[in-house]
């Protein structure tokens, strides 16, 4: 089984929102889409806990006209989200470079993406929701989707995946490689059914959830995991971050550390070799 970290929502380049996703007051966080103008989803037609999502990206970015830009609806994970076709299925599309480096990593059905972004906590100023200034900025997990099928979408039929065809990668010029990965119906790891659907997100803020170190005047990218992670024993690292001299090993023994990279989107781990990480998945998926 592999697993692949995959960075998803909005994020501090102009391309990808131009700022973090929220954590609200309460705790609960929300993974904003990145804008695409091939897309047929509006901000506006988005809600999130009651909330229209295209007043959110207004609020947060301070532009107007942005209520009504398209949105990059992927993963798509929640069901309630938008009026759903008969049979539809939480699903991720990939393409080009991105799935190129999926292929080249063998992943398939079975294996399991993790969604982390970049988030911040907001608070309520005048009616609008801003970001807390005095907040830092993190890498959080967001949710997950085990692969239950896998499409390649310029060989489909027409009329073929009629559930899918709102989906961002169903519009546009995707490129020959242009991938739809359809979740299982059950999140199975190291075979062993946990409950749980196979493709869904974590409601609030939790400190088992950052992959940011906690310590003072951090970068986002300096990451703190689980000591399961290193690399040793010539074991082959998480993709992107071969050079031993990214990860440390931490005084406590628990945990060690890892320099990401700024680029990428998708990082894999065969955790065959890394038995611990599992048990990590299992912990996160049922405290």
């Amino acid at each position: 089984m592999k697993l692949v970290l995959s960075r998803k929502g909005f994020d501090s380049g102009k391309k990808s929102g131009g700022c973090p996703s929220p954590v609200f007051p309460d705790g609960a966080i929300y993974s904003i889409p990145i804008p695409d103008k091939d897309s047929n989803i509006r901000y506006s037609s988005l809600t999130c806990r009651g909330l229209n999502v295209g007043q959110l990206v207004v609020d947060l970015t301070g532009q107007e006209k942005r209520r009504h830009h398209f949105a990059h609806l992927d993963p798509d994970l929640n069901p309630d989200a938008l009026p759903r076709t008969s049979g539809w299925r939480p699903s991720l599309g990939q393409t080009r470079g991105a799935q190129t480096h999926l292929s080249n990593q063998k992943v398939g059905i079975g294996d399991l993406f993790l969604f982390f972004g970049l988030y911040q906590k907001v608070g309520k100023t005048d009616d609008k929701w801003r970001f807390d200034k005095y907040a830092p900025r993190e890498h959080v997990l967001w949710g997950w989707l085990q692969i239950g099928a896998v499409y390649n979408v310029s060989q489909l039929h027409e009329g073929e995946l009629q559930w899918a065809e709102d989906h961002p990668h169903f519009r546009g010029e995707r490129g020959s490689n242009n991938t739809l990965y359809a979740a299982a119906d059950n999140l199975r790891i190291n075979g062993k059914l946990l409950g749980l659907s196979g493709a869904g997100f974590f409601s609030h803020y939790n400190e088992r959830l950052v992959l940011t170190a906690p310590k003072p005047n951090r970068k986002c990218s300096q990451w703190r995991l689980p000591s399961a992670f290193y690399p040793d024993s010539g074991k082959p690292p998480l993709s992107y971050h071969g050079r031993l001299s990214r990860w440390s090993r931490l005084e406590d023994g628990a945990y060690c550390g890892l320099q990401s990279v700024s680029r990428g989107q998708e990082f894999v781990l065969d955790i065959e070799r890394y038995p611990g990480v599992a048990d990590w998945l299992q912990s996160l998926m049922i405290p």
